[in-house]
């Protein structure tokens, strides 16, 4: 999922000082990842990584995977993504999913395209559906299978729409409807995805070949939350208010939950913006805004993909 981009908050029990010293590093890290100094990002997020930080470790984990100055290297992808997933970090989760799906080992990605299809993961949906399909790594569902590709295509990926029309050509009609009918169910609660659908009775099919690069997730990398200061201090100031016609848009989502989930994540990026959250058919949009003008809006983007300026 474009869904959303490539930023992750997350919650630090360590000492302030300690805090301070690692969201640092991250920023560092992550300017030198914004101006294509990878080499720098790789400097100032290794030692992070090698100390325990999920953002860091996920962070690296894109380094490898995309190869981001660096040769690309699966299993060293594998490896990182593997250590963030294990603290519960959601991005982490979803590509480590990913990659074990890609380096072929798909029974092992089941448990973790599993959990994020339970956040809403596009691409997670998008990659269990053609799973059930194909019987590969997982007990063919036909049903199910159609659910979830409903879903990755409800939320904007491509491939799972091509995808859905070649499962249009073999899955009977009572099953496409059943399998409509569980997406719909899905939709009003993705946890709900992760349940399996009352087993069907698949036809014979040829194989449907899998799409990697949904895989590869947008480049910008995860970056800390502002430390919160302690209780006994004030509570910073509010910026000023902005004004302008411009706005940025960041995704399209078929669940508004995700939406709002995505600005909770990206929030600290754009200080004085607020969120809207228009419609647009079926899609509920996340625009950030007001901005004085399309270049100020552009540089509000930065390396941040998706992103886009829009007149209101």
């Amino acid at each position: 999922m474009r869904t959303s981009a490539a930023l992750f908050l997350l919650a630090m029990l360590a000492a302030p000082g300690a805090v301070r010293a690692q969201d640092a590093a991250v920023k560092t890290g992550v300017e030198a990842y914004d101006r294509g100094d990878y080499a720098g990002a790789l400097r100032a997020w290794r030692p992070l990584a090698e100390k325990g930080d999920a953002d860091a470790q996920y962070n690296l984990g894109q380094i490898y995977k995309l190869g981001r100055g660096v040769p690309v290297d699966l299993a060293e992808a594998e490896k990182w993504y593997r250590l963030a997933a294990l603290q519960g970090h959601e991005l982490g989760e979803a590509n480590y999913g990913m990659v074990l799906f890609e380096n072929g080992k798909r029974e092992a990605a089941v448990p973790w395209l599993e959990r994020a299809v339970g956040h809403g993961e596009p691409r997670a949906q998008y990659l269990l559906g053609v799973m059930l399909f194909n019987g590969d790594g997982v007990a063919k569902n036909w049903v199910r299978a159609y659910a979830l590709m409903t879903r990755a295509s409800a939320g904007g990926l491509d491939p799972a729409t091509r995808t859905l029309a070649q499962m249009e050509q073999y899955i009977p009609l009572a099953e496409r409807q059943e399998g409509k009918a569980l997406a719909e169910r899905f939709a009003k609660n993705e946890h709900a995805a992760t349940l399996a659908a009352p087993a069907a009775t698949p036809r014979r099919a040829p194989a449907i070949s899998a799409d990697t690069s949904v895989a590869n997730a947008p480049p910008a990398p995860a970056r800390k939350a502002a430390v919160r200061p302690a209780p006994t201090r004030p509570a910073p100031a509010a910026p000023v208010a902005a004004s302008g016609a411009w706005r940025v848009q960041l995704g399209a989502f078929a669940t508004p939950g995700n939406a709002e989930r995505l600005w909770r994540q990206v929030r600290p990026r754009f200080p004085g913006r607020q969120p809207f959250y228009p419609k647009s058919g079926q899609l509920t949009r996340l625009l950030v805004g007001p901005f004085a003008s399309r270049a100020e809006a552009e540089k509000a983007c930065g390396a941040l993909q998706p992103c886009m300026a829009v007149q209101r």
